[in-house]
């Protein structure tokens, strides 16, 4: 290059600066426009003359970058194989590939710069995202999640998690082959979606919950009219033509505006379904599920985060309690009745997820939930049938 890596980034923020100065009369140009303003811009700036026709060309992205995407990890959100990537503050990166964590040499100039960046990224989706709002959550038009925090709430500097969406769709022969889940299992809970089973996953972080709900989904009868209810819409249901679809809204700067789970749980038992599917319960709307469970609509899917189905259900039992008047023995009983199917998905320490527990759930016994364990993990990546095959057939059988 004919100018050291500190020039041009001393370059790069003259540029920056000037765009936004032309931006005052421009306040909200398309991509496209917003690109011919950095071009027209590179072309008159003196600083930029020496270098080449490439080097303009990579400037230019990098200044595109900093202005409407995330700056120097844009290749990070542009390359198909990572699936997460994290910024602890301006120097410490990190991204996951193939179920592992990495460290990036990436790096932003200092904790200021990120800040911009992200506040930047955030403001041009309608996020506000300052001191008074230090935290926020972001659905990128490609299905992605973003979820920054800024200073002071995060000491070290701007923190930003970015779980990618990567269009990938597995099928079930897919899973199988990949160890997720044995064929068996995976024939028996097909059953149970085609027979109206009601089904809910549980897991960590990044388990594959959602991955496995999209997978199950597929195994839903075709005729049947689905609402599907989420946080942010990562749910990619194919072959089902009478859906509908509804994603969470926050509140607006005003406080008002904001549309709940448990809101859309409401809604949607007067849209007629013959199932709901949940992306995620996680507080008071799961008064509104178990509600939904027990009034008819039988095969219902959802998720939640929990370390077994047990704790599943004891965590279900203490949040439907938050939403709800009824007694603690009573929202046993009613969970019993309305979830058919318990499952849980675990990523071990190698990045490898798999189904770790699938549990029928039977009618309560006093004050203690009742599980059969029909499969279940030895831990070492064997899983095994719990039960004889009479017994599947009979739990996963249609029941009017």
């Amino acid at each position: 290059m004919n100018q050291s890596s500190y020039d041009i980034s001393e370059i790069k923020e003259k540029l920056i600066y000037y765009i936004l100065n032309v931006l005052r009369t421009e306040p909200d140009p398309s991509d496209d426009r917003l690109k011919e303003i950095i071009s027209d811009v590179i072309s008159i700036e003196k600083t930029t003359l020496t270098l080449s026709l490439e080097e303009k060309r990579t400037l230019a992205l990098s200044v595109f970058n900093s202005l409407r995407r995330l700056d120097v990890i844009e290749p990070l959100m542009e390359d198909p194989t990572i699936t997460e990537i994290m910024v602890n503050g301006p120097d410490k990166v990190f991204y996951e590939k193939a179920g592992k964590l990495f460290k990036s040499d990436i790096k932003f100039k200092d904790a200021e710069s990120l800040k911009t960046v992200i506040s930047c990224f955030f403001a041009n989706r309608n996020r506000p995202l300052n001191e008074a709002n230090p935290i926020a959550d972001l659905r990128l038009p490609d299905g992605s999640r973003a979820n920054c925090v800024l200073p002071p709430v995060a000491p070290d500097g701007p923190i930003v998690t970015i779980r990618k969406f990567t269009g990938i769709s597995h099928d079930i022969v897919t899973l199988i082959r990949q160890g997720f889940i044995s064929e068996e299992a995976a024939r028996f809970l097909c059953d149970c979606v085609r027979n109206k089973k009601t089904i809910f996953l549980c897991g960590g972080t990044g388990s594959g919950k959602t991955t496995f709900l999209n997978t199950l989904s597929s195994f839903i009868p075709s005729d049947e009219r689905v609402v599907t209810i989420e946080d942010s819409a990562e749910l990619n249901l194919q072959g089902i033509e009478n859906l509908v679809r509804m994603e969470s809204r926050l509140p607006g700067p005003d406080g008002n505006g904001e549309v709940n789970i448990g809101m859309m749980i409401r809604a949607a038992l007067r849209m007629r379904p013959d199932r709901i599917i949940v992306g995620e319960v996680r507080g008071n709307e799961s008064a509104d599920m178990m509600h939904a469970l027990n009034t008819g609509h039988r095969g219902s899917l959802s998720t939640a985060h929990a370390n077994s189905c047990l704790e599943m259900l004891e965590r279900l039992t203490g949040m439907v309690m938050a939403g709800s008047s009824l007694p603690y023995n009573a929202i046993m009983a009613q969970l019993s009745m309305g979830i058919d199917i318990m499952i849980h998905i675990t990523r071990d320490k190698t990045g490898q997820r798999y189904v770790d527990e699938i549990c029928a759930v039977l009618p309560t016994k006093g004050k203690d939930f009742n599980l059969k364990y029909l499969f279940k993990s030895n831990g070492g990546g064997v899983f095994e049938r719990e039960v004889d095959t009479k017994t599947l057939q009979e739990i996963s059988s249609y029941q009017g």
